[in-house]
């Protein structure tokens, strides 16, 4: 079973300095129908205006992964975490016991786009952590790379909960598949271009809840950078 959630459909925020779409209810958008798929509890597409972001705010007990598709992203934390995502790059944060962080947007002059992805973890309370890695294009070209873990396999950052992200780059005609483990469940997000995921289109910010497939199989109708969540 798939079930399509189209761009057009997220929660959205827009400000003078942000525009954000929500995959899942956020902050004044809710909808006890979208509060997320299974561990997956945020997918939020942000654009930040060059010289702003989101200044010292707190969190708890919650795996953030930020994704930056264009421009650099600065971050400092609490935990001791700190630097500049770019894209290819991955960072995770453990929020745990408690974390206090910062995101702005690296430029004076560029406006920078990233997505921030929540995942409740597993265990409650755990020590605050932050780990950044490259994962340069060669790698994520027509194939799905392992990003992130539980237990950090094939040099994957390291997240608290049983499920893991995928990162592809899909050429025109490329295609990958993915078996998901017997009662696992995914969820694909098209971050840009076009896919078929099993035959139905997705486009740029296009999300599907996937259950109960034998196998997963994304095509590239235009290049295409897509992540795939596999989820207990």
């Amino acid at each position: 079973m798939i079930s399509v959630l189209k761009a057009d459909d997220r929660f959205h925020t827009r400000t003078d300095w942000l525009d954000s779409w929500h995959t899942f209810s956020f902050a004044d958008h809710y909808d006890p129908d979208r509060a997320g798929f299974r561990a997956l509890r945020v997918i939020n597409d942000d654009t930040v205006e060059a010289g702003q972001g989101f200044g010292s705010h707190p969190h708890r007990d919650m795996e953030i992964v930020t994704y930056v598709l264009d421009g650099g992203l600065s971050h400092r934390d609490s935990s001791g975490g700190g630097g500049v995502i770019k894209p290819g790059d991955v960072q995770r944060m453990s929020a745990g016991s408690g974390v206090v962080h910062s995101e702005f947007n690296a430029s004076e002059t560029e406006p920078v786009h990233f997505l921030q992805i929540w995942i409740v973890p597993e265990r409650r309370g755990v020590k605050p952590g932050y780990e950044q890695k490259s994962f340069p294009a060669q790698e994520r070209s027509g194939k799905l790379r392992l990003l992130a873990s539980r237990d950090a396999r094939e040099g994957s950052v390291t997240i608290n909960q049983d499920a893991r992200i995928y990162g592809a780059l899909l050429g025109k005609g490329e295609h990958v598949s993915f078996e998901p483990p017997s009662g696992r469940h995914a969820w694909v997000h098209v971050a840009r271009g076009a896919i078929e995921l099993n035959g139905r289109k997705l486009s740029a910010g296009d999300g599907a809840a996937v259950s109960d497939e034998r196998v997963v199989t994304l095509q590239g109708i235009e290049p295409a950078e897509v992540l795939l969540f596999d989820l207990a």
